[in-house]
C-alpha cells in the first residue's frame, strides 16, 4: 500500500518550508509566484492531496464560504456567483451554494445547513429574510455580506435597484411616452422587485403621472413570464405604449409575444430590461437596458469576505455604478405628450 504523501515531503521537493506550502494553499497571494510554481509543481509531481481536517484543525477554519441565491438558472445570479467562487478560489476558499427559490423558510433551512458545515462566511442575496434567518446571522458571529442590496443591518454590496428603473423611467419619458407598462418579477420576498416598481413611481410621479396597479403585471422572471405578462398588458382598454420589465429575459420574453402579436416594436410598443445579459444584444431589436456589472458584484463580494476574515474594516454598503444601454426596443410613440415644465 502506497503512503500518504505528506505536507514535509512537499516542502522537500519543492525546497521551501511546510509553512511556505501551508501558505500556497490557504492563502497562495501571499507567495511569490516562483515559490508558488516550484509548490505547485511539487504537489502535482506527488500527487498530494491536502488533508482538509487537519488544515481545519490547524487554522480554526474550513476554508470554504456559503452563499445562498434565489436561482442558479438565471443568468444574471450564475454570473455574479460564478466570480464570486473565482475570486475566493484565488484566496484558497471554496464556495459552497444552496437555492431557496424566494422561499423564506427554504432560505432559513440554507443557511442553518451551511452554519452546520461550519462556513467560514455566508454571503446573502438582498435584504428580505425571515426573522429566524437574521437572528441566525446575529448569533452566529461570523462575517455576512449581502449582495444585489444595501441593508444597514450587514455589510452590503449592490445597486440601487430604485435609481436603476428611474433611470430607465425617465429615458422612456424623455422619448414622450406617458402610459408606461411595468412587467415585474413577484414583488413578495424579494426587495429589488419592490425598489425597481418604486423608481419607475417615482420617475413618473416627477412628470404629475401615476403608475397604476393595473399596468403592474407580476411574473416569473423568464421568458414565459414575459409573454405572459405582455399579454396582460395588451389586455387592457388603454394600451401603454411602453413598457419596462425587471430584466432582460423578461423584455425579451415580451418582445417574442408582441412579434406574435403582430405589434410593431418600437413603432407601436417600445420595450425595455434590466441586466443587459447577452440576450438583450442578440434579439431583434436590440434592447434597450440598464447594464449592471454583475461579474463585478461577485468579485467586490468576495474581496469583502477576503477582508472581513482577515479582520479588516470593511464598508458598510458600496454601491455600484450602472449605465443606460439605449438600444432599438425604444424610440418615441406616435403621438408625444411635452413633459411639465414646473
Amino acid at each position: 500500500m502506497q503512503e500518504r504523501v505528506r505536507l514535509e515531503d512537499v516542502a522537500s521537493l519543492a525546497g521551501v518550508s511546510t509553512a511556505t506550502v501551508s501558505r500556497v494553499l490557504s492563502r497562495p497571494h501571499m507567495v511569490k509566484d516562483s515559490r508558488r510554481a516550484s509548490v505547485l509543481q511539487a504537489i502535482k509531481m506527488l500527487g498530494y492531496v491536502p488533508d482538509g481536517s487537519a488544515r481545519a484543525l490547524a487554522s480554526g477554519r474550513t476554508f470554504t464560504v456559503g452563499c445562498v441565491v434565489p436561482f442558479l438558472d438565471q443568468a444574471i445570479f450564475a454570473k455574479s456567483t460564478q466570480a464570486l467562487q473565482a475570486a475566493l478560489l484565488q484566496h484558497g476558499y471554496q464556495l459552497l451554494i444552496a437555492t431557496h427559490e424566494y422561499s423564506l423558510q427554504r432560505e432559513f433551512e440554507a443557511v442553518m445547513a451551511l452554519q452546520q458545515r461550519v462556513v467560514d462566511a455566508l454571503v446573502l442575496v438582498g435584504s428580505d429574510h425571515s426573522a429566524q434567518t437574521w437572528e441566525a446571522i446575529a448569533q452566529w458571529g461570523k462575517p455576512t455580506v449581502l449582495n444585489w442590496s444595501c441593508d444597514a443591518r450587514l455589510p452590503s454590496v449592490g445597486f440601487d435597484n430604485h435609481a436603476v428603473a428611474a433611470a430607465l423611467t425617465a429615458h422612456l419619458l424623455a422619448l414622450g411616452h406617458r402610459n408606461i407598462g411595468v412587467i415585474s418579477g413577484y414583488t413578495q420576498h424579494n426587495d429589488r422587485a419592490r425598489a425597481r416598481i418604486a423608481g419607475v413611481r417615482h420617475a413618473m410621479a416627477q412628470q404629475g403621472l401615476t403608475l397604476s396597479p393595473t399596468c403592474i403585471s407580476e411574473q416569473t422572471f423568464n421568458l414565459s413570464g414575459g409573454r405572459l405578462g405582455l399579454g396582460q398588458l395588451m389586455g387592457l382598454t388603454q394600451r401603454p405604449t411602453a413598457v419596462l420589465c425587471g430584466n432582460d429575459l423578461l423584455a425579451s420574453g415580451a418582445l417574442f409575444e408582441a412579434q406574435r402579436m403582430g405589434i410593431a416594436v418600437p413603432q407601436e410598443l417600445s420595450i425595455c430590461g434590466i441586466d443587459n445579459n447577452e440576450l438583450s444584444q442578440e434579439v431583434i431589436p436590440a434592447l434597450t437596458t440598464v447594464d449592471l456589472p454583475t461579474f463585478e458584484l461577485g468579485r467586490v463580494t468576495a474581496n469583502q469576505i477576503i477582508k472581513a476574515l482577515a479582520g479588516e474594516a470593511i464598508e458598510s454598503a458600496q454601491l455600484l455604478p450602472f449605465k443606460l444601454q439605449v438600444r432599438q426596443s425604444t424610440c418615441a410613440p406616435m403621438h408625444t405628450t411635452p413633459l411639465s415644465t414646473d
